[in-house]
């Protein structure tokens, strides 16, 4: 009987594990719904926002802005998304792989400072005794905006003292509810890609100055950038963790039907047991 007990018990509690991974599941879903409009919304604006800063960054002299040049090797920023819970699947796990290999193979021999963003983030690169610059943890969807403004804010002054050779963001991109993609996308130095049919003698007109309308749309254009990544991380985390809870789910049905097989197998067994003891006893009297 003690072996039925311990099978009851631990029916009990994969049935209490699975009524949890099914509301996470749920809760994951709702939020899901509201981030990926979020994205939807957010996407066409800073696709816009870059097309425009590689028009300009086309048309504009190197020495018209300081975001506009290239700096010397010196070091890479590389900004990482992840997130602050976990039971996401490998929606952690894939980003801080995809950030290690970049540091070992795609540096370029200059060493890398990294802004976290994501408690999960912040805990595995801290164990791999990886150089930590900024950390970003306990943020929400509503504080987006200004967690990517002091994001630019940080790093844009040390690219223009020339302490930074480049910008990075690494994030997992949403494609849908159970497809996410890691992106590693540069943001400094700017890569302008000029249409042919434009031509390269076009220009903008700007007023007051260039520096000056320069420095605001670039740093606005960065700002935007990170705020769609943080979206995109998590849109992508909301449906890595609904993917994983669902699987999660159906696996503890699969425990639970096995274990209660388990206990009815057993139950026969010891029910046989007892009616052979009781026959025994009987044919002995």
């Amino acid at each position: 009987m003690a072996n039925l007990r311990d099978i009851k018990r631990r029916i009990s509690s994969v049935k209490s594990t699975q009524k949890i991974t099914r509301a996470m599941k749920m809760v994951a879903a709702s939020k899901l719904r509201r981030a990926q409009e979020s994205i939807v919304q957010a996407r066409p604006y800073a696709y816009y926002m870059r097309d425009l800063a590689d028009s300009l960054a086309a048309r504009a002299e190197a020495n018209a802005h300081p975001l506009l040049r290239r700096n010397e090797p010196s070091k890479i920023a590389l900004v990482v998304f992840t997130s602050d819970r976990g039971l996401c699947g490998g929606f952690n796990a894939n980003i801080v792989n995809r950030a290690m290999s970049f540091i070992r193979k795609e540096n370029d021999g200059q060493p890398v400072e990294i802004t976290v963003i994501g408690r999960k983030g912040v805990e595995a690169l801290s164990r791999r005794h990886e150089m930590i610059g900024q950390k970003y943890q306990g943020h929400n969807d509503a504080g987006f905006l200004r967690l990517a403004g002091d994001v630019v804010d940080t790093l844009v002054p040390q690219y223009e003292a020339r302490e930074i050779s480049a910008i990075y963001g690494l994030y997992n991109g949403f494609k849908s509810a159970v497809l996410q993609e890691v992106t590693l996308e540069k943001l400094l130095p700017f890569e302008p890609l000029l249409d042919e049919s434009e031509g390269s003698a076009a220009d903008y007109i700007y007023e007051p100055s260039a520096e000056a309308i320069l420095g605001s749309l670039l740093q606005q254009h960065l700002t935007v950038q990170v705020h769609r990544m943080l979206f995109e991380s998590a849109a992508s985390e909301y449906g890595a963790r609904m993917t994983a809870m669902d699987a999660a789910t159906r696996n503890a049905g699969d425990v639970i039907g096995r274990l209660t097989l388990a206990y009815n197998r057993a139950r026969q067994d010891a029910i046989t047991t007892q009616l052979i003891e009781v026959v025994s006893g009987a044919e002995a009297l």
